[in-house]
């Protein structure tokens, strides 16, 4: 009798199907709980059977909410100190309400909500509409979704990346595909010719692994680098192997624990709050927040948007690419001073 076929959920429906239920609930719910209720993980979980690989996902679902500035929080339960398999994971309503001096029009509001629905109906499974009407439903009386902050978040997902859809459908015919992509550092594009070999998220960035033949090497490719189309050829001659796309993510791992950087930071600063909840930042004695990136110029990047906010101690890699950005930035504004 054939296998029954697993249904693909898209990560961004998985991520929102679990704020959703960690907005909904008050004490918290386990690891096991999350994998055999929520939608994304229910699919997969095997009541008694072997659920590594879904944990690992769970694991890394976990950092990209956070990523994305959302206060998941965990929950020891009293007398089982240490014990992860009883921590119980939350989202507390009132970290994550709107600040009180925040208001909007009704018309701003109108606006906002026919954006989110927009988004939701485009993106989102009947399961998943269904399952924001059950959270919903357990709000106040006033019925509202603004209650778990669900209409705020929905605008604010990132959906997938233009060259999502071509790339999978090249890795599903074992096809080799050419884009045009912009290297780190770099300002113009230059053409890849690959044979794609996994499709992965890490840090809340999806990832393109694949086998170029123009340099006998495997490499990673962001996809928000990729521009313009991307074309296929020769399908059915580059089957990606089996195991990839783990191979894929536990390389990325080994570099993220590897690689750190020290920032001061400004105390209750959006820079604070946004990578002290990184995955397994600590604080130095100084006060100063020791974080863990993959690649030196897309976490240049990400600290250069924090301005002032925060000041790049070490290494002098990262620190040099911040200042080169800013400088750069600085440029920009000057010239488009001059032209006005």
């Amino acid at each position: 009798m054939p296998a029954t076929r697993v249904p693909r959920v898209p990560a961004e429906e998985r991520l929102f199907s679990l704020v959703l239920a960690l907005l909904s609930t008050e004490a918290g719910l386990t690891k096991s709980e999350i994998l055999a209720n929520v939608q994304g993980y229910r699919q997969r979980f095997t009541t008694g059977g072997d659920n590594a690989s879904l944990e690992r996902q769970f694991e890394r679902d976990k950092d990209d909410v956070r990523e994305l500035g959302i206060p998941l929080e965990t929950i020891e339960t009293p007398g089982a100190a240490g014990n992860n398999q009883t921590l119980r994971y939350r989202i507390p309503k009132g970290e994550y309400d709107l600040p009180l001096d925040v208001r909007f029009t009704p018309d701003e509001s109108a606006l906002l909500s026919l954006a989110a629905m927009a988004w939701r109906e485009g993106a989102l499974s009947s399961d998943s509409r269904r399952g924001l009407l059950k959270v919903r439903s357990a709000g106040d009386d006033e019925g509202s979704g603004e209650a778990f902050g669900i209409d705020a978040y929905a605008p604010r997902l990132r959906t997938r990346d233009a060259a999502f859809e071509p790339l999978r459908a090249a890795l599903d015919r074992a096809a080799g595909v050419r884009f045009d992509y912009i290297t780190p550092g770099e300002h113009e594009p230059r053409r890849r010719e690959l044979h794609p070999m996994a499709l992965v998220q890490h840090g809340g960035r999806w990832m393109l692994t694949g086998y170029e033949p123009s340099t006998d090497g495997v490499k990673n490719y962001l996809l928000s680098r990729i521009v313009g189309p991307v074309t296929s050829f020769q399908a059915g001659q580059h089957p990606a192997p089996a195991g990839a796309g783990e191979r894929a993510l536990t390389e990325l791992d080994r570099l993220w624990s590897e690689r750190t950087a020290t920032v001061a930071v400004q105390l209750g600063s959006d820079a604070e709050r946004r990578l002290a909840r990184r995955r397994d930042t600590t604080t130095t004695t100084d006060g100063a927040l020791v974080i863990h990136y993959v690649d030196p110029q897309i976490l240049a990047e990400e600290l250069a948007a924090f301005g002032p906010e925060l000041r790049v101690l070490e290494p002098d890699e990262v620190r040099e690419r911040v200042v080169a950005r800013l400088r750069a930035l600085v440029a920009d504004h000057a010239e488009g001073a001059l032209r006005g």
